[in-house]
């Protein structure tokens, strides 16, 4: 029986068990199929609380698990296979291995939706990118595009203005399906061009992105087009595959949780990109899995009827 398990080991999960483990909660870290989660994928992350000269995803990463480690955090490699989460006493599964715990901790984040096209997950750091916020800082003066029509590429894109010379928006249709005042703002902004009725069929490179091939999707005309870097912003998948008929979900498909992590389920917790769709981003991750650890701590401690959790 443990206190507390946590699925997923990104910046939300490894934060709930630094505070779950200097709670004395002994909390099990199930990493899953990504350690890390997506801050792994980006090279520099100059926009993290504390790091003044920018920190390598990677690194952070590690830091926050060594962190953990220290206060008693276990740390497990696998995959989680299927869960229980509907009665008092919850079940995790792993291929080979069953644990029941008082509470779980759900931080198994989102991913970006790829392109699918060659040369997009090689160039990943290299120029391709999932997140303006993150890596928009690196483009200063330089040509870069954004694929995609929505709230989330022009939102992004408009952001990208702020540092690269030009910003192109291609989509593969003939219109826009943002709201109509990041249309307006999008149409007037001197920097920002579009490519309409267009998809990308490769990202061209030499060590680093150098380019895109592109299609036109009404004339099946091929071209390429030059640039330095290409931001990929058709939507986030939440990866929730484990929990579906047993949690809530809102209407984006995100685990639906309260203003205290909480979700519909009394001892289950979200945290992280998994439950927010809206900021995406390492720090509120973290700080979401600092709430579900506190919570965490409060629910044993009412569970067991004392003030605070026992061993």
């Amino acid at each position: 029986m443990r206190n507390v398990i946590i699925i997923g080991s990104g910046p939300a999960g490894l934060t709930a068990a630094i505070y779950a483990a200097r709670a004395n909660l002994e909390p099990l870290v199930i990493a899953g199929m990504e350690p890390g989660g997506q801050i792994t994928l980006t090279d520099d992350l100059e926009n993290y609380p504390g790091f003044p000269e920018g920190v390598k995803g990677f690194e952070l990463y590690q830091t926050l698990e060594k962190q953990a480690q220290r206060f008693g955090a276990e740390i497990l490699f696998d995959i989680v296979t299927k869960v229980d989460l509907t009665g008092e006493i919850k079940k995790v599964y792993t291929a080979d291995k069953e644990f029941e715990a008082k509470v779980v901790i759900i931080a198994t984040g989102s991913t970006p939706k790829k392109l699918d096209v060659p040369g997009e997950k090689e160039y990943i750091g290299k120029g391709v990118s999932y997140c303006a916020t993150c890596d928009g800082f690196f483009y200063t003066g330089k040509n870069v595009a954004v694929i995609g029509g929505g709230n989330s590429a022009l939102d992004e894109g408009l952001f990208l203005t702020r540092f690269a010379e030009k910003v192109t928006i291609i989509h593969r249709r003939d219109r826009l399906r943002a709201d109509a005042i990041l249309q307006e703002r999008a149409l007037k902004n001197a920097k920002v061009n579009f490519i309409w009725d267009t998809i990308v069929e490769q990202v061209l490179g030499d060590k680093i992105v150098t380019g895109l091939k592109l299609k036109n999707v009404k004339t099946g005309e091929l071209s390429e087009f030059p640039l330095d870097g290409v931001f990929v912003f058709i939507g986030h998948y939440p990866n929730v595959d484990l929990f579906t008929d047993q949690v809530d979900f809102d209407k984006a498909g995100y685990i639906e949780t309260d203003n205290r992590t909480r979700t519909n389920l009394d001892g289950v917790f979200a945290c992280g990109d998994v439950q927010d769709n809206v900021y995406r981003q390492a720090i509120t991750a973290a700080g979401t899995g600092c709430q579900s650890a506190m919570e965490a701590e409060k629910y044993i401690a009412e569970m067991e009827g004392h003030a605070y959790p026992g061993k």
